[in-house]
């Protein structure tokens, strides 16, 4: 069973799934910063929830884990997310700046 979990990010409703596997540090890094980043996600283990060949069916561009999707679109791994939270970070700094 797959559940759906949308969270809010800049104002829009957004859903974060976080495809991952046992032992794998990038996976750890990628859930440790979505919780300093206060999001909240749906995290997907290889061979608990899905199989490798579900993964590459669904993402056939997937080459590493973890596999992040954002609204249904996969960013990338670790270092896909980490630019996409530090992007975000930065244009809610401008927007704040702004209004100052």
């Amino acid at each position: 069973m797959i559940l759906t979990m949308y969270i809010i990010i800049g104002g829009v409703i957004s859903m974060i799934e976080v495809y991952s596997k046992n032992n794998c540090v990038y996976c750890d890094q990628a859930k440790q910063m979505l919780r300093l980043h206060s999001k909240e996600f749906v995290e997907y283990k290889l061979d608990e929830d899905f199989t490798r060949e579900v993964l590459l069916t669904k993402f056939p561009e997937a080459k590493t884990f973890p596999v992040i999707v954002l609204d249904g679109f996969n960013i990338g791994g670790f270092e896909q997310l980490k630019r996409h939270l530090t992007e975000e970070t930065s244009d809610n700094r401008k927007i704040l700046l702004e209004n100052d």
